[in-house]
């Protein structure tokens, strides 16, 4: 490691970079370059994957929306284009016959309303929902809370509010939990104000209600409207929507192959289709940052190359005066890291750069493209160090040929 020290040989370095500065300039931002590309590639991957997050948000993302309609084939005495609905009894069936598989089955129905506090109103949607539904989409509660199991079992006339629901109907400043609002011309306790959502949301501005409470004041009987199935991490979403599907028809008494009578849409699907692409992007990264890596130190292999030729007459020199070839290797590979080790530093900070002005411009906002567009330290260092040792690894050719020059055949070159 003394040669790492030695004044001698880093003057030599500087004497060579001195003498062929625009080799060496060129050498540099053929290594720069590719770290530079290497960072600002996988910055701008993670930064679209954060903003798939984004959008997704709370949402789980291995879930089914299903609902009923017209049927498209006549089956067992029944005639194409019946209506039906589904019902709690599908619910029971779902849950016996995939209940390790289903994680959250949320039932739910769906109506527009009136609603009205002292003299200001608004027509709003209003579901009836399970407790359940906060652990599909978890709502980010600005006051109070969401519905839960005693509101269910006693029936509770207790509602869950958006915030511009709030905004609409009281006055600034108003604590809205406790105070009352008419639904229906019925009134609800306001248990709970949601904010906006910052991913997915199928809802939008919704007050809602206990279910049992919606089926007794809407007379839904054991009608429901669309149900929500989040399946377990570990189970095939696609498939689970084929044979829940298919359960239903049966108990519906739907041919097997009518695809209209159910309406569907996956959003594991969806969401797999997203991390597939973000897979491919994050391979197709690295792929190029590394070849241009690769080929970067190779350049700065060839230049060095050159300049062992150059050079031939002083290395026969100092062989003569009793160099060895490990120092005249030593030096050349030094020469190898030197000009590795600043442009992958120069690459770096080039890169973090790029991706700060990339942030400011693409990654603000609500509908930013590229959310937080980063690189993790780690992967950084990790990159760096495989840059320094095909840095040395590439410095060993013209170090090699560098000492097997014979000082007599060296000093003869002209």
């Amino acid at each position: 490691m003394k040669f790492l020290f030695d004044s001698d040989s880093w003057q030599e370095i500087y004497g060579s970079i001195r003498k062929n500065k625009i080799r060496t300039v060129i050498t540099i931002i053929g290594v720069l370059w590719g770290i530079f590309l290497l960072v600002v590639l996988l910055g701008a991957a993670r930064g679209m994957e954060n903003g798939f997050k984004k959008i997704f948000g709370d949402f789980a993302t291995n879930s089914v929306f299903v609902w009923t309609q017209r049927t498209d084939t006549p089956f067992k005495g029944f005639q194409k284009g019946r209506r039906f609905s589904l019902n709690s009894n599908d619910i029971e069936a779902l849950k016996s016959e995939y209940g390790d598989k289903i994680k959250f089955l949320a039932p739910r129905n769906q109506t527009s309303n009136l609603l009205v506090h002292n003299f200001k109103s608004g027509t709003f949607q209003v579901s009836g929902d399970y407790p359940v539904l906060d652990m599909i989409q978890k709502k980010k509660l600005i006051y109070g809370r969401f519905i839960n199991q005693n509101d269910m079992s006693s029936y509770a006339k207790v509602t869950v509010i958006s915030e511009d629901m709030y905004k609409q109907l009281f006055d600034k400043g108003v604590v809205p939990i406790g105070e009352y609002i008419k639904i229906n011309s019925i009134n609800y306790k306001v248990i709970g104000v949601y904010g906006p959502s910052q991913g997915i949301d199928l809802d939008g501005d919704t007050a809602y209600i206990p279910f049992s409470t919606f089926k007794k004041v809407y007379n839904t009987a054991d009608d429901i409207d669309w149900m929500v199935i989040t399946a377990d991490q570990n189970t095939d979403i696609k498939q689970l929507e084929s044979d829940i599907k298919l359960t239903l028809k049966s108990l519906h008494k739907v041919h097997p192959e009518d695809k209209r009578a159910f309406g569907s849409f996956n959003l594991g699907t969806e969401f797999a289709k997203f991390t597939d692409f973000l897979t491919g992007m994050q391979f197709l990264t690295w792929f190029v940052g590394i070849a241009t890596l690769i080929a970067g130190v190779f350049a700065i292999g060839n230049i060095l190359l050159i300049t062992v030729k150059e050079r031939t007459k002083e290395i026969g020199i100092r062989r003569a005066l009793g160099a060895t070839p490990k120092s005249i290797r030593q030096q050349i590979i030094l020469e190898s890291v030197f000009l590795t080790t600043v442009a992958g530093m120069l690459g770096i900070v080039f890169g973090g750069l790029i991706l700060f002005v990339i942030d400011s411009l693409f990654g603000q906002g609500e509908d930013a493209a590229l959310v937080n567009p980063t690189v993790n330290i780690p992967i950084i260092f990790i990159a760096f160090i495989t840059l320094i040792v095909l840095g040395t690894l590439i410095g060993l050719i013209p170090a090699h040929m560098a000492t097997v020059v014979k000082p007599i055949e060296a000093l003869r070159e002209e």
